[in-house]
């Protein structure tokens, strides 16, 4: 057999708010997918925050690593557009093409794929994906990149059938009038991508190309409401990851082990037998696929450099335990990082803006997997403490994280919300 294609099914903002993670939000393609598949259910971003988680995925390292430490149409670049995905599998006799969002560049044709179908409009995407899997050569393998910009914000209307007086708001927010709407708004979203891709996936049955189709999707971080994208606690890094295909993605199965999206990257290589690049700093997950090993890694790291504005944090979360730190003197929420909504409004109205951020936060996920309380200051815990500490040094020490030497400036160009706004939608500075 041929080596397999590669199918990168990837959206905004998602989460694991879909069907076959349990949420109320029929998302019945995706639940096909992962009934077929195999479904992570604690597979974690490298960062909460678009272009940095992309980054990470596409290049197997760490934000700071690759150098996307904020939003590329904001003014932030990867150091090498050679460490893309694309350029590794084109020596692997791989053609690529993008279809839809992109993120990791201002101008797609940076990256290097070998085609780019345009991004405009958002609506065209599927069908453009459709119409390439029509007509996809059997002779050369394909990568594929579908992105979609559902679930970001702004959330269409609730359909008629996503009623907000029977919605559950996510997690971390109140059971409210407004949240239970905004909620019903991103459930409408979600069906949308859920029907997207559900046509995308059916194409490739339709064409014969499915058994011979490794199917990767996946988003980038947690949805868009207050305390969840751009945080680091779960509710941020905590993403879809289903996986269909050759190597073992088969049968429906559930793989509860941690994985980071920078082991997608090194997980290809090893499954098409290419010599992993020095870069990578993720590991090959298909021990775990193969059922030689439980778990590839102890622990895991997520970041958040630039997002509107500069909020410098680091995580390391284990299966059992979540340390996150924060750097500079800001010790309040840096609200620009969260995108204007009903639900942010709903916590605006009760004092959010003055609410403290403590610089050291450390959470017990077995008892406390809403992470709600903070750990760091308790004196029964000071070895756990140190412990998540010293990880966390040795990381950004291993990976030269240029937090160590101080601030971070931002890169020339780039545009830049105060950190005491109000709002991404205000103002910016240029640098």
């Amino acid at each position: 057999m041929n080596p397999p294609n590669i199918l990168y099914l990837h959206s905004h903002d998602t989460g694991r708010y879909i069907q076959p993670y349990g949420h109320a939000v029929p998302t019945p393609h995706l639940q096909r997918l992962a009934e077929q598949g195999v479904l992570f259910r604690q597979a974690f971003c490298a960062a909460p925050t678009c272009s940095p988680s992309r980054a990470a995925l596409l290049t197997g390292q760490c934000a700071h690593s690759s150098g996307m430490i904020g939003l590329a149409h904001r003014g932030f670049r990867l150091h090498d557009y050679r460490q893309h995905l694309v350029h590794t599998l084109r020596s692997a006799g791989y053609r690529s093409t993008l279809i839809g969002v992109q993120h990791v560049a201002p101008d797609p044709a940076m990256i290097g794929y070998d085609e780019v179908i345009p991004a405009h409009p958002a609506e065209r995407t599927a069908s453009n994906a459709v119409e390439f899997l029509r007509r996809a050569s059997a002779a050369q393998p394909f990568f594929l990149s579908v992105g979609f910009t559902n679930t970001h914000r702004p959330f269409p209307t609730p359909a008629p059938e996503d009623d907000p007086r029977y919605t559950m708001p996510p997690a971390p927010l109140p059971d409210t009038p407004e949240t239970r709407t905004d909620m019903a708004a991103f459930h409408t979203s979600a069906r949308m991508l859920d029907r997207d891709m559900g046509a995308v996936l059916d194409a490739l049955e339709e064409n014969g190309l499915a058994e011979n189709t490794l199917v990767i999707c996946t988003t980038d971080h947690g949805i868009a409401f207050p305390g969840m994208k751009c945080n680091l606690t779960d509710h941020g890094i905590g993403v879809m990851l289903i996986m269909r295909g050759p190597g073992g993605f088969t049968g429906g199965r559930v793989c509860d082990a941690l994985v980071s999206q920078v082991d997608i990257f090194p997980t290809l290589c090893d499954l098409l037998g290419i010599a992993p690049p020095a870069w990578l700093q993720g590991r090959s997950f298909l021990p775990v696929i193969r059922g030689e090993a439980a778990q590839m890694r102890d622990e895991l790291y997520a970041e958040v450099t630039y997002h509107a504005a500069y909020e410098p944090q680091r995580a390391v979360r284990t299966q059992r335990w979540k340390y996150i730190r924060r750097f500079g003197d800001t010790a309040t929420p840096v609200l620009p990082n969260c995108d204007d909504s009903p639900s942010k409004d709903v916590w605006l109205a009760h004092g959010w803006r003055t609410r403290p951020v403590p610089a050291e936060q450390l959470y017990d996920l077995a008892f406390d997997p809403q992470e709600t309380c903070n750990l760091a200051d308790n004196p029964a815990h000071v070895t756990t403490l140190e412990d998540m500490r010293a990880r966390l040094l040795a990381w950004m020490r291993a990976t030269d994280d240029p937090l160590l030497s101080g601030p971070v400036p931002a890169p020339r160009g780039a545009q830049v919300n105060d950190p005491h706004g109000l709002s991404p939608q205000e103002p910016v500075v240029q640098y």
